[in-house]
């Protein structure tokens, strides 16, 4: 399977066929970072802001924010 990749992070897509739409977690970390689109383009998208706003609020916190583990320990 190929999932969408953006500054190290992976996204988990699933189609819902009651909303009509693509929904997505950011997988690998313990955060819990959500987004969904009706369309791919608007996915990606909502995918790359997902992870640019996970970013910025961990570094706003005065934290770093979690790095994925490795495929192979995911």
């Amino acid at each position: 399977m190929t999932t969408m990749k953006h500054k190290g992070y992976d996204a988990d897509i699933k189609y819902s066929d009651d909303d009509e739409c693509f929904i997505g977690h950011i997988t690998g970390i313990d955060d819990i970072v959500g987004f969904h689109a009706d369309s791919v383009p608007e996915l990606r998208a909502a995918f790359e802001e997902a992870v640019d706003d996970y970013i910025e609020f961990c570094t706003d916190l005065g934290r770093k924010p979690q790095k994925p583990l490795p495929q192979s320990l995911t």
